[in-house]
């Protein structure tokens, strides 16, 4: 009789508080999203090391951004096709494969690779500032006239594969912080190069926005650990033991920049 009155105060206490008997259960289940990441090798984390044996040349680390919340939130189902070196074009023909009707939450990085960024910053460290300026200049007009498009037909074919998903277009970071004394580039090739980089960001907000898109705007979270800045880099420098990693987001610069960024506009 003592267990009986001592479940039965349990029980009232419970319903006093409002308690539900099925506390022991984790605080928040796993979400129902299915889950597939698309995009560049900012996407796949290139520069983030720890790189899966299945993504080969692509590059896929288990510190990128869209691993970091398979990781941290759980979706239902997650799948990373993002690859270093994709293009808009290869986005369409290699990776929009990975969607299906179900797929309920989608994120892509693409663009950059379009206008050339891997050879500007080639240009801009072995041929100086007037040939940086007019590569940077170069790749801004072809930007305009043909990234819109290029990424509408991106959008485009994500709707298609996925018309139930929400999508969470995710940009850039500014690779400089400029009014420092920094060696290296000159303070004109660097600011032209943050120019190009804010026209590309721009572009993307702009085209994720009439698709009716969510565009996740990095360049802010990114303020004081760009390169050039006095505070721990998320941006690696040149790097000429290991060009590949060059100006792309360290592991601190996927889980500190780019993370809490996607994950909040994804939830």
């Amino acid at each position: 009789m003592r267990r009986t009155r001592l479940v039965s105060l349990a029980l009232s206490l419970a319903t006093a508080f409002g308690v539900s008997l099925t506390m022991a259960a984790p605080a928040q289940a796993a979400p129902a999203d299915r889950y597939v990441a698309l995009g560049d090798s900012y996407a796949s984390g290139v520069g983030a090391g720890s790189y899966t044996s299945e993504s080969g040349s692509c590059q896929r680390s288990t510190n990128a951004y869209p691993a970091l919340y398979a990781a941290n939130i759980k979706p239902a189902s997650y799948r990373s096709v993002a690859c270093s070196g994709a293009t808009t074009s290869s986005v369409i023909n290699t990776q929009l494969s990975a969607l299906s009707s179900t797929t309920t939450l989608v994120s892509v990085t693409v663009g950059g690779n379009d206008v050339g960024f891997a050879n500007i910053m080639s240009t801009c460290v072995l041929q100086g500032t007037t040939q940086c300026v007019a590569a940077v200049q170069a790749a801004q007009d072809k930007a305009r006239a043909q990234l819109p498009s290029l990424l509408r037909n991106v959008y485009n074919g994500i709707k298609t594969r996925a018309p139930s998903a929400r999508v969470i277009v995710v940009g850039y970071p500014v690779f400089y912080q400029l009014g420092t004394t920094c060696i290296g580039l000159s303070a004109t090739s660097r600011a032209k190069i943050n120019e190009g980089i804010n026209l590309v960001d721009d572009i993307t907000r702009s085209a994720a926005v009439a698709a009716g898109f969510t565009f996740a705007d990095v360049r802010s979270q990114f303020v004081g650990h760009q390169l050039c800045s006095s505070g721990t880099k998320w941006l690696h420098a040149l790097n000429f033991a290991n060009l590949g990693v060059s100006y792309h987001p360290t592991a601190a610069g996927q889980s500190g920049g780019y993370y809490p960024v996607f994950r909040s506009a994804a939830d």
